[in-house]
């Protein structure tokens, strides 16, 4: 089991479509706590500092970043 797989057994998180990702940085700049990064080839949610505002989920032009709810 990976990381991303046991943030999602026991909590909510938000996901990116990463390969569908242009890297455009408007999440980034809603995000009010500074979990988001960006580089020319990946972005990363820093899940142990995501609130789940769902700020970037609102406002990604490519609709690409989702809310996925926990599994119980």
């Amino acid at each position: 089991m990976n990381e991303n797989q046991a943030v999602a057994a026991s909590a909510d998180y938000i996901e990116v479509k990463r390969k569908l990702c242009d890297f455009c940085g408007t999440c980034v700049a809603v995000c009010p706590v500074d979990c988001i990064y960006l580089n020319e080839h990946d972005i990363i949610i820093d899940h142990d500092v995501c609130n789940l505002c769902m700020n970037c989920v609102k406002v990604c032009p490519l609709h690409i970043i989702y809310h996925v709810e926990a599994r119980i």
